[in-house]
């Protein structure tokens, strides 16, 4: 029986974020997982049918009522990681990660549903369902349910130890980051930064306690702060000082508790054993055993291709810039603090604008309306502000309607906060399913950490944001509209869910096609001055510029995705982390960092993410979502533009409403009629000649 006086057990409608507290967490989960491990007992005992309405539904029911209150606890820890939280969501993560194992390693729960594939009814099941049934099989197995039992102990502790060093390694990186800040007294050594980034800096100051510091300037490793100074600050020594606290975060050049070098050893012996356990050589077989990509040897050899591919170009990259910083910035050896700082004004030299310049276009407002336009148009929408309780008074709310039908809802939170994990995600609030008295509407969560507003009153400057940050925006928008936009009514493969994890990315590279196109642009600019639209001059330059070191950055997100795979890899003979690293780079890299540069340490990703031997799903996804948006390039022939409404309701109805219901490559496959090609990627790219 719900208690209704605890908001995180009310599922009537949206979370009730005006009322929950962290008190309210530790009752609320301890009764959901009593009732779910009470329902459990009941739906595997033999009179219990092996049926889809007697004993599936009931227990996806019990089940959703559990990951959505826990959603919300899990999601107060990203966005708002104050101490009472923390210790919250810390204290009941072990019990929930404890039952999730249970469940996984339930062997009659297990045998229910192979009675359930192997009966009659199945043939006679949905699609939709019997995916579902095959997907839980294939998930039981991998969590251990076919282990002997006196095993079985051990792999459950293993997930538990998981989960709390997932959140530890998180929470040293944010501890890590808050934990630095470079104050400068004297504005001529801020040369060259913007004047957005200096008054934020001053703002920034000037909340601190400690008055003798009001004057100055404050920088943070947040990236709205660090970012700006290493890309146009022409202050070497503070670019130094600020990158080797970037580089060193959470690391054993830092304080000892907060060091995730430990964290990560640790991580990678679980993740061995848990393999070895389940019988595969390795991690990454775990990983791809849900994903698209067959074998490690597969994923590494696409990675290496492309790296191939990319190597020439980031070779005359690397060559045009050490060359510019010599003759043109007297730079006689170029350091990692100089390579941002230098890319700029090179860029600036060669294409005539500067990265501040084209921010100055893109204020906040115009941004979300020429996103909301791109989403109207391409997918038969219509979005509107609404309102509804939120965790910060920053957060904004919006509905999605089809036809006066409200089919979504999503919580907007742009700006970046001390208490914020770092990074730009998509999390789900509510996932469609169908309900007794209808179709229950998706509401997803938007999270980036992009520099908001300076200032206060009529003296308040509005937030603008980077080129770079519309991107982010668009892409964390896609995978929303993979969410929102399922016409899917069964929850495990409604949305993102059950959609293999290395496609996941499709929807979401897809969309930032549209930061590139003038027609799109010229509806979501204005100067934060004048007010006028971006000039199709300097929108040429953007284009012409848009490939700027193009073989560098492919080579970068190479060198991650590799030394992700074979960290995952077999244990036998695998070198410490950061040999492994180094190795990768000698491979792949024709940039070095420094030596005491410790990037696993920050590499959230792999280590308290979901991409473990996955983090190549990035570039996978983008041969999907770039031959995908070749179909809109193609259909612009036309009718004139790429927000052709057709294509966009092809897209939708075959990628986006199907969610994970049938497999990705079918999924594509039925959008483009051909098997997904690596052509549009390389042509985007610029490296369409490669050799």
């Amino acid at each position: 029986m719900m208690d209704s006086m605890n908001p995180l057990l009310d599922f009537s409608g949206l979370p009730r974020f005006d009322a929950v507290q962290p008190e309210h967490v530790a009752p609320a989960i301890h009764q959901l997982l009593d009732e779910n491990r009470t329902l459990i007992d009941t739906l595997v005992a033999p009179e219990t049918p092996a049926t889809w309405d007697r004993f599936v539904q009931p227990m996806l029911d019990a089940g959703e009522r559990l990951s959505r209150a826990w959603g919300i606890v899990g999601h107060l820890h990203s966005v708002n990681d104050v101490p009472p939280w923390r210790e919250a969501y810390n204290a009941l993560l072990p019990e929930v990660s404890s039952f999730y194992a249970e469940l996984g390693q339930n062997l009659a729960l297990f045998a229910k549903f192979k009675q359930l594939s192997q009966g009659d009814e199945f043939s006679g099941l949905s699609p939709a369902r019997r995916r579902i049934i095959e997907n839980d099989l294939r998930d039981f197995r991998l969590s251990g349910a076919e282990l002997p039992e006196e095993r079985k102990p051990r792999f459950k502790e293993i997930q538990e130890e998981l989960s709390a060093l997932g959140a530890k390694f998180s929470e040293n990186l944010l501890d890590a980051t808050n934990a630095h800040a470079e104050w400068i007294e004297d504005e001529s050594e801020l040369a060259g930064l913007p004047e957005d980034a200096k008054a934020a800096a001053r703002e920034a100051a000037a909340k601190e306690a400690d008055d003798a510091r009001r004057g100055g300037w404050k920088f943070s490793l947040h990236a709205p702060s660090y970012m700006p100074v290493m890309q146009f600050c022409d202050n070497r020594s503070l670019r130094e000082r600020m990158y080797r606290a970037y580089a060193t975060r959470a690391s054993e050049f830092g304080k000892t508790e907060w060091d995730n070098g430990p964290l990560i050893e640790r991580i990678l012996a679980l993740r061995d054993e848990e393999a070895a356990m389940l019988g595969y050589a390795s991690y990454a077989e775990v990983s791809l055993a849900t994903k698209m990509a067959d074998t490690p040897s597969q994923v590494a050899a696409f990675l290496r291709d492309m790296a191939r591919k990319a190597r020439p170009f980031a070779e005359r990259d690397v060559a045009e810039l050490r060359d510019f910083a010599g003759k043109e910035l007297g730079l006689e050896k170029l350091e990692s603090w100089d390579i941002a700082w230098a890319s700029e004004k090179l860029k600036q030299q060669r294409y005539s604008f500067s990265d501040d310049e084209v921010k100055q276009y893109f204020p906040e407002h115009k941004v979300l309306a020429g996103l909301f336009r791109v989403i109207e148009s391409l997918f038969a929408v219509q979005l509107q502000a609404d309102e509804a309780p939120a965790w910060h008074p920053d957060v904004r709310f919006f509905r999605i309607e089809r036809d006066g039908r409200l089919i979504g809802r999503f919580y907007l939170d742009l700006y970046a906060r001390d208490t914020k994990r770092g990074g730009a995600w998509m999390d789900e609030a509510v996932t469609r399913r169908r309900i007794l008295n209808g179709v229950q509407t998706p509401v997803a969560y938007l999270n980036c950490n992009f520099p908001g507003p300076v200032g206060e009153g009529a003296q308040m400057r509005p937030a603008t944001f980077s080129h770079d940050d519309v991107i982010t925006l668009f892409h964390e928008c896609g995978h929303g509209l993979h969410h929102l936009l399922t016409e899917v009514d069964e929850l495990p493969v409604s949305g993102i869910h059950g959609v293999e994890w290395d496609a996941v990315e499709l929807p979401s590279q897809f969309m930032e096609n549209y930061c590139w196109e003038w027609d799109v642009l010229t509806g979501m600019t204005a100067h934060a001055e004048t007010g006028k639209p971006l000039p199709r001059a300097l929108y040429d330059r953007m284009i012409a510029a848009k490939n700027f070191q193009s073989g560098l950055f492919t080579l970068r997100q190479a060198e991650f995705a590799l030394f992700d795979l074979l960290l995952h890899g077999a244990p036998e003979g695998r070198k410490a982390f950061m040999d492994l690293l180094a190795e990768v780079r000698a491979e792949v890299a024709v940039l070095l960092p420094p030596e005491w540069n410790r990037f696993p340490q920050s590499f959230s990703h792999i280590f308290a993410g979901g991409y473990a031997a996955g983090y190549y799903s990035y570039k996978w996804a983008e041969v999907l979502s770039a031959d995908a948006y070749e179909a809109f390039e193609e259909a612009a022939k036309d009718c004139g533009t790429t927000l052709d409404p057709a294509t966009g309701e092809r897209f939708w109805r075959e990628i986006l409403a199907v969610g994970g219901s049938r497999p990705a490559l079918e999924s594509f496959r039925a959008f483009r009629g051909r098997e997904p090609r690596p052509d549009a990627l390389l042509r985007h790219s610029g490296m369409a000649v490669a050799a």
